[in-house]
């Protein structure tokens, strides 16, 4: 069977167990300390961080490591469904905001917020530091504001269906949401598209993810909040 090895709380894992759902596979999760990954996990993935899939194929096994690979290389062998947009125009739109969600978002949001409120936490070394709190959050709503205004003009982030786009995004504000730090309330055209994604079957197994005594607010594993 195929194996994705992953943490819980990786944007980049939850994008490739979402993807792995959405096309139907069976897989087995195998999780990784991301700070600590053990010698097998280093023995097969040359990157040595999650995400990573062990394929299996006619002839034998693939390694694929990192989730733009394995979101896009599931969605070109997928018989059963597409993850792809049919237009070249849409599918440049798509890969354009999964990088911005891959480096972008990552250098303004997660390297602030995830970093003080999970990394910190769970390392045990220190405290958050309220200011750069303050900072990453101020970069997150810029980014809040900015999906609102590409969803006010689209059914979907890249375009008028789902795709591997909303995958990344959902992926990344899922993570902020287990911590608490979106607020829905200011943010209605985003919740609304929010709330069509965690509705997906593919997104459920998710919300009952659970890391080191961290408990998510109670609305995080509501589909109706």
């Amino acid at each position: 069977m195929r194996v994705l090895y992953h943490w819980p709380l990786d944007p980049g894992s939850r994008q490739a167990r979402i993807a792995l759902a959405e096309t139907k596979l069976k897989f087995k999760l195998e999780p990784v300390n991301p700070w600590a990954p053990d010698a097998t996990f280093a023995s097969v993935c040359a990157e040595g961080v999650p995400p990573c899939l062990i394929d299996v194929i006619s002839g034998g096994k693939v390694t694929i490591s990192g989730a733009r690979a394995i979101c896009e290389y599931l969605a070109e062998t997928s018989k059963k469904t597409s993850l792809l947009p049919d237009s070249a125009t849409d599918r440049a739109e798509m890969r354009r905001l999964c990088d911005w969600m891959a480096n972008k978002f990552t250098d303004d949001v997660q390297a602030y917020i995830m970093h003080e409120r999970v990394e910190k936490t769970l390392l045990g070394n220190e405290a958050p530091h309220p200011p750069t709190l303050r900072e990453g959050r101020e970069h997150l709503q810029f980014h809040l504001d900015y999906f609102s205004w590409l969803l006010e003009r689209r059914d979907y982030l890249a375009g008028h269906r789902f795709s591997l786009a909303d995958i990344a995004c959902f992926a990344h504000l899922s993570c902020l949401d287990f911590v608490g730090e979106i607020r829905w309330r200011d943010n209605p055209t985003l919740k609304d598209w929010y709330q069509k994604i965690k509705s997906r079957p593919s997104v459920q197994p998710l919300l009952g993810d659970r890391v080191g005594g961290m408990i998510p607010p109670r609305h995080y594993r509501d589909l109706d909040f």
